[in-house]
């Protein structure tokens, strides 16, 4: 054989099974319609139009399906803001409700920010419930639950309402106040509500050897911390993730990774978390499927459950 002649070399894959979820219990949330980079979505009695990045196939109905149904559209002005244009009379706050699993009904404020947003992310119902599902069969008599980016508090308010002892960290004290304001609504949950960043409260938690039986975690791709810390997802994932497992109850935890992020694909979340989880892991994609037949997908996840 010529000493030149390239070598042939054997690469063994390992079997990743990727569970497709999505919420099943909304009635008072529905994906209408998406495509051509924006999304079509009834919240309570109020229909938005939005930007979706991902949306990059055509609409299924027409542009007169959408202003037809559509009470507000969001008109980016910039890469990160843009405005509310009203096309019905509807207000600028309003609430809508979710039913848990444990049949405990959850109430969230909504409202049109500068960002998009409206105060809630519909896909992660399908998160709130695993984590009520997982809480509800733990023997540990007040489980202790870390929600870490927690926005406006629905993962929060719904492991309240499951009997866990609940601490929510966020870095934007408006957003804190919006979640205590749900937490309210939803029945005055006891909830510890923390306006910190969310690595240096980790690195904190883990010096004083604090434990938590439940970690929730949905990691922007950017972001600060409120004294001007900088976040970006690739960077500093790991870092995080090294301390919250350590965070993690030996005897019985859940974890819920969420990574909503442009290209991220199911395998980085497998190579964080497979060693620490071994076969308890279970790793997956959420998705929405709208009333037009189209579906969205809307982030990678990784859950560890561990009971007694």
């Amino acid at each position: 054989m010529c000493e030149d002649t390239p070598k042939k070399h054997t690469f063994v894959v390992m079997q990743l099974s990727v569970l497709l979820d999505t919420p099943t219990r909304w009635k008072e949330y529905e994906l209408l319609d998406c495509g051509d980079f924006e999304k079509l979505e009834r919240f309570g009695e109020f229909v938005t139009i939005r930007p979706e990045p991902q949306a990059v196939w055509p609409k299924k109905w027409s542009d007169q399906d959408w202003k037809t149904q559509a009470h507000v559209r969001f008109v980016q002005k910039g890469s990160n803001s843009g405005e509310w244009q009203k096309l019905k009379k509807m207000p600028d706050q309003w609430k809508i409700k979710y039913q848990l699993p444990n049949n405990a009904n959850m109430t969230m404020r909504l409202g049109m920010t500068s960002f998009k947003h409206v105060g809630i992310f519909p896909e992660q119902a399908a998160n709130w419930d695993f984590s009520v599902n997982v809480l509800g069969n733990m023997k540990t008599p007040k489980p202790k639950v870390l929600n870490l980016f927690a926005y406006t508090g629905g993962a929060s308010v719904a492991c309240a309402l499951e009997r866990a002892d609940v601490t929510h960290v966020d870095s934007i004290k408006q957003v804190v106040t919006w979640a205590n304001e749900n937490a309210q609504l939803s029945g005055n949950v006891n909830v510890r509500w923390m306006v910190e960043d969310a690595l240096k409260f980790v690195q904190r938690e883990v010096r004083r050897g604090n434990k938590y039986n439940g970690i929730i975690l949905d990691p922007p791709a950017f972001g600060h911390g409120p004294k001007g810390e900088k976040w970006k997802l690739e960077e500093q994932i790991s870092e995080l993730l090294h301390g919250v497992l350590q965070l993690l109850d030996d005897q019985e935890h859940f974890l819920v990774l969420n990574a909503y992020s442009l290209g991220l694909s199911p395998l980085i979340v497998e190579n964080l978390l497979r060693p620490f989880a071994g076969k308890n892991l279970t790793i997956g994609e959420l998705y929405l499927s709208g009333k037009s037949g189209v579906v969205l997908p809307l982030g990678v996840f990784g859950r560890i459950q561990k009971l007694k």
